[in-house]
């Protein structure tokens, strides 16, 4: 008897500035899901509407988010046996949409509300990483019309990094090497949210690893070393080239293992699921790795890094998208 074909909602777009590289991510994976094993619906999250349709210029029909189902024409409501999340930014990223799939009882591929939540907020993040024992540089919370906390950005080294608090892609992200330049770099960063992290540099090498939880293993992914021509592994560098990426990153295997073990502590902390993707620089003078930051889910278009790391561990997209599906169905089940 022929199996039944899965309904998978690939979810993407979203509501922040990620939006686009959220589509593109999503047109990738949608090129991988096997179509003798799945019915992929991709389906674009707006702030006010989620909406599928079967070609870019066709017809759309919008998702009943009463009950997640999506009814095409005048025929039976398709009901969703797992969501495939593809939404960098809010509110794929930053948990909301993973509380309301919870809710509904629907089995979706990412970590969970708590965890995505926790990882969006750069503060939280460091803050429990530190609270853990794990290494992460020194850092001041900034909130928007709220007077600065002069005396502990003053006590910062430069150069510093100025960040959104919540969001990737390195959007509204600067480098400052003096404080002169500080003012306009949180200006800067406030216009993208309304918390701002101001975050010492640690110099050394940058490296990214994927971590992937499976059913009955974790996987550490290849390591890739992260050189940019940039001041810093911005935008530009992490989706149109301005980097080179080495995998597998030229380190000894020392290095490669205490880097491993990192990654591995990371995911078990923030109590991970899914593939996640950890960034790490390597200070040569303490001899240890310093996390940047948890991506829970990272970038899948064809400049990306996780695809990168999944081919050079000897996996096929097709069987990663598979083990993600099939590692979602089953913790949902427990």
């Amino acid at each position: 008897m022929e199996s039944k074909k899965l309904n998978v909602a690939l979810l993407t777009g979203g509501y922040s500035g990620e939006n686009v590289i959220s589509i593109q991510s999503a047109e990738v994976a949608a090129r991988f899901l096997d179509p003798e094993k799945y019915n992929v619906y991709k389906i674009v999250v707006t702030d006010t509407h989620w909406v599928y349709s079967e070609t870019e210029h066709g017809p759309h029909w919008g998702v009943n988010r009463d009950d997640f189902s999506l009814k095409i024409d005048r025929k039976k409501p398709i009901k969703f046996d797992v969501a495939l999340i593809i939404i960098h930014g809010t509110p794929g990223e930053d948990g909301k949409i993973q509380g309301y799939l919870d809710m509904l009882k629907v089995p979706y591929t990412t970590c969970d509300a708590v965890t995505s939540a926790l990882t969006f907020n750069k503060r939280w993040t460091v803050a429990t990483a530190a609270f853990s024992g794990i290494n992460v540089a020194k850092s001041v919370h900034l909130f928007k019309n709220q007077a600065l906390p002069q005396t502990e950005i003053d006590a910062l080294k430069y150069p510093v990094f100025v960040k959104p608090n919540n969001g990737g892609s390195s959007i509204g992200m600067s480098k400052v090497d003096d404080a002169k330049e500080l003012s306009a770099a949180i200006e800067k960063a406030f216009k993208e949210d309304n918390q701002v992290l101001v975050e010492e540099f640690i110099a050394g090498r940058e490296f990214t690893i994927g971590v992937f939880g499976t059913t009955n293993e974790v996987i550490v992914l290849p390591i890739i070393e992260i050189r940019t021509t940039n001041h810093f592994f911005d935008f530009e560098a992490k989706y149109e080239g301005k980097s080179e990426e080495i995998i597998p990153a030229p380190i000894d295997e020392a290095q490669a293992n205490v880097l491993r073990e990192a990654a591995r502590k990371v995911y078990a902390v923030f109590n991970c699921k899914g593939a996640v993707r950890i960034d790490f620089i390597w200070n040569e003078a303490t001899q240890k790795p310093f996390m940047l930051e948890i991506n829970t889910i990272p970038g899948q278009t064809e400049a990306s890094l996780l695809p990168q790391m999944i081919k050079e561990y000897g996996w096929t997209m097709s069987k990663f998208y598979d083990t993600l599906i099939e590692t979602a169905l089953s913790q949902s089940n427990k």
